[in-house]
């Protein structure tokens, strides 16, 4: 009977070890690292979120829709302003060629005018054919000389878009550049933090155990970039719950140099003193 006490006394003490290995760290090696460095690793943390930022930042800079915009305002205004000017130079030549047809009918009744005027026009067939046609060349030029009057009215009207739409051009393209200055100072100061916050990135995971910075950047790159979170007030700061009973009494049994790890989103929980153990 003793030695049947004695058996299950250590199947249960067994047992309640491999529980709590596994909640600490299931599938994984046991990892120690001192309580300094795992601290330090809160600070490597921070820093790869604060680069995680700057890094959204950079893409998302309220310019760069802006000028995707502008670039866009500006093509179209630009295509307008070259139908506009093609325009100007088809009413030219069309309006060339109206006053030229215009000038042939006026020369060739101006002829026939001066034939009628002469007296050289003696038969009655003849000169009543080239009355006629004088009467007919009157109309022709009256109805050329509209045509020219719509032609003009069309020519000064592309001109006056020509030069509205050039303005515009002008005006967008003035703002287009103020904006894309507007970019470049924005990233030119995001890349000078970035530069910087990297440096000190490397300064300080360079005091960090390398097999812990190896766990850590393992979990972090699949954990939407939190690799390590701290263990506040019972809480896991990386999924922001609170861990149970039996989590709080394996954490606080665990030695201060084991590297133990969140029950629900399996990054390194850093034990601080305002952990709530």
């Amino acid at each position: 009977m003793d030695g049947a006490r004695r058996l299950a006394g250590r199947w249960r003490r067994g047992a309640a070890d491999f529980s709590f290995r596994i909640r600490l760290h299931p599938g994984s090696p046991q990892l120690n690292a001192a309580p300094a460095d795992q601290i330090r690793l809160l600070d490597v943390q921070a820093l790869d979120t604060r680069l995680s930022q700057l890094a959204h930042k950079r893409t998302t800079l309220p310019e760069h829709e802006e000028i995707q915009r502008l670039e866009a305002d500006l093509a179209q205004l630009r295509d307008l302003l070259v139908a506009a000017q093609t325009e100007v130079s088809d009413t030219a030549r069309e309006q060339t060629k109206a006053e030229q047809d215009v000038d042939q009918v006026r020369q060739r009744a101006t002829r026939d005018q001066g034939r009628l005027d002469s007296g050289m026009v003696t038969n009655p067939k003849d000169l009543e054919s080239l009355q006629s046609e004088i009467a007919s060349l009157a109309k022709r030029q009256g109805d050329l000389e509209e045509v020219v009057l719509e032609v003009m009215e069309r020519h000064e009207s592309a001109q006056e878009r020509a030069v509205e739409l050039g303005g515009r051009v002008e005006s967008v393209g003035a703002r287009l550049q103020e904006a894309t200055a507007r970019r470049d100072a924005g990233l030119e100061e995001i890349d000078g933090e970035l530069e910087r916050v990297r440096k000190e990135r490397e300064t300080v995971s360079g005091a960090v155990p390398e097999d812990l910075l190896k766990l850590y950047d393992k979990i972090r790159d699949r954990e939407n970039g939190v690799g390590a979170a701290k263990l506040y007030q019972r809480r896991c700061e990386g999924c922001r719950l609170e861990l149970n009973i039996t989590e709080v009494n394996d954490v606080r049994a665990a030695p201060a140099d084991e590297v133990v790890r969140c029950e629900n989103c399996r990054r390194i929980l850093v034990r601080t003193p305002d952990s709530g153990l």
